[in-house]
């Protein structure tokens, strides 16, 4: 039996209790618009859009005479649908798993291992970490996307242990002094080995801080923020907003403190940031796409209710200071085609495309790409015809459709609207 080049995609939905609300979410919307079986509760969560082979939320085929065939499934029975550069380097396997994210409250304070430790550490507990790939990520804000990412600069953080006693407390004294005679040793840099080292110690001192200790700062510390709050004060400046945010989210957690360490980042649509190995993260709010390696390896500290791995995390992280605007990703126009916009980290197991065609444009045509790719629609509708559907064949595509393309293959669109998409693939030289 014949393999069409392109087909659509039944994705999986998964309703994690941090999701977005019925029409709130994107992933809600997306789906009620693109499957003909899915149910929108417009009272429950919905939380990820999955778009891959990974088993917790394969996809399966929805075209063709193929119809209900596992994605996984259809990739064995054809691998060189995959191309010939991805079969030499990650063997006969999708790399990338391709989501969309409906963020209503904070996801765990975590970092993903890098491939060395990622095996180590499933050798050693698998049950709880379940694979041995890495699990390097990116997020593409689709609405204004609210994160926290890697270490704050030195002197904000210093700044904060000046005026935030609790937190001064919860760290201690000895910890808060040394990475302040760090900052001034480099000469106000703040990004040397030592403060560096200063920097792990402070944030290990919040994690490991005895639970009764703790609490009691952060009640404390609550308490003072919601008065200064009642008082008319605003908070958004110095943390303390984001601080209630996470009490009310997580009563009691460590999470609290330490987001005064971590980065506030805030994307507009069309920004990314990039989350590599043993960099600290946390997503608070809003709808993106994301794009990661085949994984689910995740070492968590806070903000969850989830095994928490304390002592593996204050070992892993980097402890690389940066700023909030460090942290988006930088994207490019590709010169050849101003529809596209290009995110390609420096990792090998994907890159994503934004795609953005005008009202006024009736057709277009996607090139060709040396791997597979997975392209889902977020606004637009319209027609994809492509030789090995047959003669005056295509496949019809509205908002929330999910297509697979085949390697070395274009795709032709005819469009009644214009057009928004994001293409996840694999750019290996």
């Amino acid at each position: 039996m014949a393999f069409p080049a392109v087909v659509t995609l039944q994705c999986a939905v998964q309703q994690y209790a941090w999701g977005r609300i019925g029409s709130d979410s994107a992933v809600a919307t997306l789906s009620q618009s693109g499957s003909k079986t899915f149910e929108m509760k417009v009272d429950q969560p919905y939380a990820e859009l999955w778009m891959g082979t990974h088993p917790k939320g394969p996809s399966s085929v929805s075209s063709s005479a193929h119809t209900g065939t596992l994605l996984s499934d259809w990739i064995a029975k054809q691998p060189e649908c995959l191309g010939s550069k991805v079969r030499a380097k990650f063997g006969d396997q999708l790399p990338f798993l391709f989501k969309v994210l409906s963020v209503n409250k904070s996801l765990s304070i975590q970092a993903h291992p890098n491939k060395a430790h990622a095996e180590q550490l499933h050798a050693e507990r698998p049950d709880k970490y379940p694979d041995p790939n890495h699990k390097p990520e990116m997020a593409l804000a689709l609405t204004p996307f609210e994160g926290m990412n890697g270490f704050r600069p030195v002197k904000q953080i210093c700044a904060f242990l000046d005026m935030v006693p609790e937190l001064r407390a919860v760290v201690g004294e000895e910890a808060a002094s040394e990475l302040k005679a760090a900052l001034t040793a480099s000469g106000g840099e703040g990004k040397t080995e030592e403060c560096r080292a200063a920097l792990r110690k402070c944030f290990s001192a919040i994690m490991t801080r005895d639970i009764s200790e703790m609490t009691a700062q952060l009640d404390k510390l609550i308490k003072r923020l919601q008065a200064e709050e009642a008082a008319g004060k605003d908070l958004t400046q110095n943390n303390g907003a984001l601080v209630l945010r996470l009490q009310g989210q997580f009563p009691g957690d460590v999470g609290c403190f330490v987001s005064y360490l971590f980065n506030h980042v805030i994307l507009e649509p069309g920004q990314a940031m990039f989350l590599g190995p043993n960099e600290p993260h946390a997503y608070l709010s809003g709808n993106c796409m994301e794009c990661m390696a085949c994984s689910d390896n995740v070492v968590r500290a806070g903000l969850t209710p989830k095994f928490k791995d304390i002592p593996t995390l204050c070992d892993m992280l980097t402890y690389l200071p940066s700023t909030p605007a460090e942290r988006v990703f930088p994207s490019r126009t590709d010169p050849s085609d101003p529809t596209l916009t290009i995110y390609d980290p420096p990792v090998p197991d994907f890159a994503v495309a934004r795609i953005k065609v005008p009202a006024e444009q009736t057709s277009y045509t996607l090139r060709a790409e040396d791997s597979a790719s997975i392209v889902i629609i977020i606004e637009g509708d319209g027609a994809v015809t492509h030789p090995s559907l047959g003669d005056g064949q295509s496949l019809l595509f509205c908002k929330g459709s999910v297509l697979f393309l085949s390697a070395n293959q274009t795709l032709s669109f005819t469009l009644q609207s214009g057009l928004l998409a994001f293409r996840a693939f694999c750019p290996l030289d």
